[in-house]
């Protein structure tokens, strides 16, 4: 390497012949290989690195898996915003083919910044495009990852009405084939208006029977009529005729009208009646399900409206967590306590989705699966006050200054980005022109956030 070399870099380029020669007698040069690791997330930040030959990757681990952040070639430099602010690396740098690096430690890029009032300009420059460009995306990348949880979460939501619907589909074609079956062979020996009677009664008769125990005493002594009269698959037939509310001595009063040889058929063209029935409703109410879980997706991402809309914030809350049902297990319990005079607010609606994931998602993961999550919403001095609560461990009061902070994680390494609550904030507070505060102790963390009925116009 040759002072002329070191010249080429922008860094260096104002630096005299002095302290140039000065700066190559305090760094070292150094040959990487490809595919080898310069230094990792978390490893000590003592040293700045120039890029004389070759190409570096930057990376940063999210949520298991690393993100490029940048690629890095000649002439340009790495590492200085550890070295500036003596904190371990946040980031991994890695040879994409084999590099030549300047190696400047501690004391020499003192010296640098001592010697060359631009080479203060170009790291200042360097170091706030580079934050903007790392925020920017790692924000981006945290709306995919969420994005992706989300979907994955709202799939399983819908598979199981989908398959619900899949399975009761199947069953009520074979129903529906009997039933026919059975109709045609009753109305071939039965006057239909003594037919058409009984449908009626049937449709209009509900289930009496609600302890469960009850429920299979009644199933019991069903089946053991039915098998008595000579129904077949009677062990089928007696479940479905208890759930819609007959007992033997309905059946008994019914079918005395009917002749004997066709009392069991009537018996089982009502079973079988009462299926369909039964499958119809099973199907609308997984129908149901599914539309309601596809307006909540369609209601949180604000899809064809205005990025500006009068928000109701009760039902925003709500919507998110029907969003957010996959992760909120069974152990969790969810309080409502939504004020009833609460007025609707200008807001964007999308991202006001988003602060409210970002929190209760921070308070489902502070309680472990096991807890007890409270949402309020009350009116205040012109503002809208949303309180998320949960009774998780709490947030240390050093941890507790820092929380809004970008980069900042309690999480461990890949857990987290370190970027929801600072998204949540300047949605809140840039956006919105509203507030966000947490209080914590354990047992009790407690998010508030006020934000005004009316957005200021510019």
């Amino acid at each position: 390497m040759t002072l002329d070399e070191l010249r080429r870099v922008p860094l260096f380029t104002d630096l005299s012949d002095e302290d140039l020669e000065q700066l190559y007698a305090m760094a070292n040069t150094v040959s990487i290989d490809s595919e080898e690791l310069v230094f990792g997330e978390d490893s000590p930040g003592d040293t700045l690195y120039v890029i004389l030959e070759g190409e570096l990757e930057v990376s940063r681990r999210q949520d298991g898996r690393d993100v490029v952040l940048a690629v890095r070639g000649a002439g340009e430099f790495i590492g200085e915003m550890s070295l500036l602010d003596r904190a371990p690396r946040s980031a991994s740098v890695r040879t994409l083919r084999k590099s030549r690096l300047l190696v400047i430690d501690q004391t020499a890029f003192q010296t640098l910044l001592s010697c060359s009032p631009s080479a203060h300009l170009t790291v200042l420059r360097t170091v706030t495009s580079r934050l903007r460009s790392t925020e920017s995306m790692l924000v981006q990348s945290e709306k995919m990852a969420a994005l992706g949880t989300l979907a994955a979460g709202l799939a399983h939501e819908l598979n199981n009405p989908a398959a619900a619907i899949r399975r009761s589909a199947a069953q009520l074609r074979d129903a529906l084939s009997e039933w026919q079956r059975l109709s045609t062979e009753l109305g071939a020996t039965i006057d239909a208006r003594r037919i058409e009677a009984l449908q009626g009664e049937a449709l209009e008769r509900a289930p009496v029977v609600s302890d469960p125990l009850s429920m299979m005493d009644l199933e019991a002594e069903l089946q053991d009529w039915l098998e008595a009269r000579g129904v077949e698959r009677a062990w089928e037939f007696a479940p479905v005729l208890a759930a819609s509310g007959w007992d033997t001595d309905a059946l008994e009063r019914v079918i005395e009208d009917f002749p004997v040889d066709r009392r069991a058929v009537v018996l089982r063209w009502l079973a079988v009646g009462h299926s369909v029935h039964g499958l119809l409703g099973e199907v609308g109410t997984s129908a149901g399900a599914i539309s309601e879980i596809v307006k909540a997706v369609k209601t949180y991402s604000y899809l064809d409206q205005a990025p500006v809309q009068e928000i109701d914030v009760t039902e925003s809350l709500e919507t998110t967590l029907v969003i957010l049902r996959p992760k909120i297990k069974a152990g969790i319990t969810v309080t409502r306590d939504y004020a009833s005079d609460v007025p609707r607010i200008e807001a964007y609606g999308s991202e006001l989705n988003q602060v409210w994931t970002n929190i209760i998602d921070n308070a489902i993961f502070a309680m472990q699966g096991q807890g007890h999550l409270v949402l309020r919403t009350y009116p205040e001095d012109g503002d809208v006050v949303v309180e998320i609560i949960d009774d998780g461990p709490g947030i240390p009061p050093e941890v507790r200054r820092r929380i809004f902070e970008p980069f900042f994680t309690t999480r461990g390494p890949g857990v987290g980005t370190g970027l929801g609550l600072h998204i949540a904030y300047n949605i809140v507070v840039h956006k919105h022109q509203g507030s966000i505060q947490v209080t914590s102790r354990p047992g009790e963390t407690r998010f508030r956030v006020a934000l005004p009925v009316q957005l200021a116009r510019e």
